[in-house]
């Protein structure tokens, strides 16, 4: 694995009501970048959806399971189990400092991600599009926007899912304007999440 952290201002207001998760960096996006979901197609389509959504990339925040770019003979592939429990420690760490009201997430790793820090029974085709109860909060699980998801879930039908994502955020004005406390885990990752002035997070 390449050991480019993806982690920063850019990644959105920490006040932010809505955090997506993604899966990880990838080699021609973020790694070069250092913005999640942004220079590849991914990117691209992940910006198509948030307009359809009716949301601006200003106004959520935006990460990955892994904050490092998982690669095979040079090319992107799928998180481990293992990679995702390493970073959990992160993860946690970026929940405790946003408390997001709603957390969706993007391919089936985040969601797997989210099941290490609290245990469900959520699953990606079976869940996709439902809101539900997770962490003192809610979760969606989403398909991830990469061109490769079409087999699994036409780019027509994510726009969709999309739209009905906007919807839910409209009406749902019960969603608190922050998450509930986030538990604080036994322990942090080395060197720890902090704050670094207003709006912005740094590693240290």
């Amino acid at each position: 694995m390449d050991y480019v952290h993806v982690l920063g201002r850019a990644n959105g207001p920490v006040a932010a009501r809505v955090m997506f998760i993604g899966e990880a960096p990838g080699r021609l996006g973020a790694v070069r970048t250092g913005v999640p979901f942004t220079g590849d197609q991914s990117g691209l389509r992940f910006q198509r959806l948030l307009e359809a959504a009716g949301l601006a990339r200003d106004d959520v925040f935006v990460t990955n399971a892994l904050l490092c770019n998982p690669l095979r003979n040079g090319r992107n592939r799928a998180p481990r189990r293992r990679e995702l429990g390493s970073c959990g420690g992160w993860l946690r760490s970026q929940l405790e400092v946003v408390r997001p009201a709603l957390v969706v997430t993007l391919g089936a790793a985040a969601l797997e991600a989210t099941r290490l820090i609290e245990r469900h029974g959520y699953q990606l085709r079976r869940d996709v599009g439902r809101a539900v109860p997770w962490y003192g909060r809610t979760l969606l699980p989403l398909y991830h926007p990469s061109p490769r998801t079409a087999g699994r879930r036409p780019f027509a039908k994510q726009m969709e899912d999309f739209r009905a994502l906007g919807v839910t955020i409209s009406v749902r004005a019960r969603l608190p304007p922050r998450g509930g406390q986030v538990p604080r885990p036994a322990g942090r990752p080395r060197g720890g999440l902090r704050l670094a002035g207003v709006g912005r997070l740094t590693l240290s």
